[in-house]
């Protein structure tokens, strides 16, 4: 099918495969709403499961390293140890609501591992570039209706379900599925599904479970034992569904890749495939590409004339809301307030797109009264109830802040698309032309006098070098008086402005 007749607010999974990368686009009401990148280079491996070996026991920490044979050894909690919630409550899409597992007793890490001990673990966080993979030896295998949670009795179904006739029928399909070795969670993609196609389901995680034991029993460690789904299957698998108006991806393998997953699972949801053969690419036609070139900017302005500036650090993520042009007609109070709500709408909606993580602080404009901070706050709660990842929106405090906590599932797009500037050492800032003038003047004094007869050439950037013939042409004067030679400026566009070089010709 084509994509012709989708319209501008059509809700859309649109995917672009090539040799070399994967990238997939969630659009809501035809905006951009969730990016997710997979390289080759760099392949995803939260959901892979590997026979490891201890290497290192941490009582002080209660956790462990292990090495599953990544670059990094795996970080294991002793919380994360033997038991599967740790696992399941990383699942972003599914967040599981009931069951019969029982509290689990927490011992010392030191009594639940040994150094050089194998051990069998499933990676729950993807590593970032100074931390490993976190990882637990609760194991659970995703499929499309259900997720099957091995040597555990428990069971579950996800909270987004929440129709209670649909529930309570669930349940006891559930029950009647349960054999008292395994434990079983219905997923959100569970909804309306019979019991045939969980049997299904659940008969094929079953014998993914035995092919990772045979495997697990004879590989030596480190060694991955079972590998997830690449990006498109995998996203398919959890997030497509019937609220979707279409999935948009160019005919060639992992399209078809993608119809016998459905044909396997939900034929009814292959006439939503729609095959995009226009010229070009998809994420240009659909307007992905733009929107995800502004998500990589700080500033984000609103349609009000006002915008939003988004900082990551090491510790937090500040977000900081100004009314910019936006002056509003009448009222400075209901100026302040509409420019706070239309905020709380894009912020939720950059949290999602960016993936920021961890704690969120939000400095609204300053609002008097009480009922306008409630419906500033109210807003932005409901729009973060379309995150898929676990998040948590604290009331403002005593100095008009908002606070955030988000759990991270994944690097986010800043550390994905971007690296450290080695001007500024990623501090976003970069030596002023001033600054330049005077550490060009210490650095030229710090050196022994040119030999006689030999010249003194300063190689700058060419703001550097106006600046030297204009405002700083003392300087200059100078140096070569104290210097005993004269001082040749050559400007050069090649280098950096906090770049000189000082040589004797």
């Amino acid at each position: 099918m084509s994509t012709a007749e989708l319209t501008v607010e059509s809700s859309l999974l649109v995917i672009e495969s090539d040799p070399f990368q994967t990238r997939a686009a969630v659009l809501e009401n035809g905006r951009l709403a969730e990016i997710y990148i997979e390289r080759r280079d760099h392949a995803g491996v939260v959901g892979n499961v590997y026979k490891g070996r201890v290497s290192r026991v941490l009582p002080g920490m209660q956790a462990a390293f292990v090495d599953v044979g990544l670059t990094r050894d795996a970080f294991l909690y002793a919380g994360d140890i033997r038991g599967s919630q740790p696992a399941l409550d990383d699942m972003a899409d599914d967040q599981v609501e009931g069951g019969d597992a029982t509290a689990r007793e927490l011992r010392p890490i030191e009594e639940l591992l040994s150094q050089g001990e194998d051990v069998l673990v499933q990676v729950v966080k993807a590593p970032l570039a100074n931390k490993g993979a976190r990882v637990t030896t609760g194991i659970t295998l995703p499929g499309r209706h259900t997720v099957l949670v091995p040597t555990v009795p428990s069971s579950g179904i996800s909270r987004r379900i929440q129709d209670p006739e649909e529930r309570e029928r669930l349940q006891g399909i559930l029950e009647e599925l349960l054999d008292g070795e395994d434990g079983l969670i219905i997923r959100t993609a569970g909804e309306g599904g019979t019991r045939e196609e969980f049997e299904a389901d659940v008969a094929a995680l079953k014998r993914t479970w035995k092919e990772i034991g045979q495997r697990a029993r004879t590989a030596r460690p480190p060694t991955l034992v079972h590998q997830e789904h690449d990006l498109a299957l995998r996203l398919v698998r959890d997030r497509f569904g019937e609220d979707f108006d279409g999935l948009i991806i160019r005919p060639g393998e992992t399209h078809e890749r993608i119809r016998e997953l459905f044909r396997q699972t939900d034929p009814q949801l292959i006439d939503k495939i729609r095959l995009f053969e226009e010229q070009g690419l998809p994420f240009d036609r659909f307007g992905v590409e733009k929107e995800l070139h502004r998500a990589l900017k700080s500033r984000v302005w609103l349609k009000s004339g006002g915008y939003v500036v988004i900082n990551p650090t090491e510790a937090l993520v500040s977000i900081d809301v100004n009314t910019g042009r936006f002056v509003g007609r009448n009222d400075f109070e209901e100026t302040i307030l509409r420019t706070n709500q239309e905020a709380a709408v894009v912020i939720a909606r950059q949290i999602r797109l960016r993936d920021l993580s961890g704690i969120i602080v939000i400095d609204f404009i300053d609002m008097a009264g009480e009922a306008d901070r409630a419906r500033v706050l109210e807003l932005l709660r409901h729009e973060l109830e379309r995150d898929r990842a676990r998040n948590q929106v604290l009331d403002f405090t005593e100095f008009g802040l908002v606070q955030i906590t988000r759990r991270r599932a994944r690097s986010n797009l800043q550390r994905l698309l971007t690296a450290a500037c080695p001007c500024c050492d990623g501090s976003g800032r970069v030596l002023s032309v001033s600054t330049v003038c005077l550490k060009l003047r210490r650095e030229a004094l710090r050196r022994d006098r040119p030999a006689k007869g030999k010249r003194l050439r300063v190689r700058v950037h060419p703001e550097v070098e106006q600046a030297l013939r204009g405002e700083w042409a003392g300087m200059i004067e100078e140096l070569a008086a104290r210097l005993a030679t004269s001082v040749d400026l050559e400007p050069s566009a090649e280098l950096h402005r906090g770049v000189f070089e000082l040589t004797e010709v």
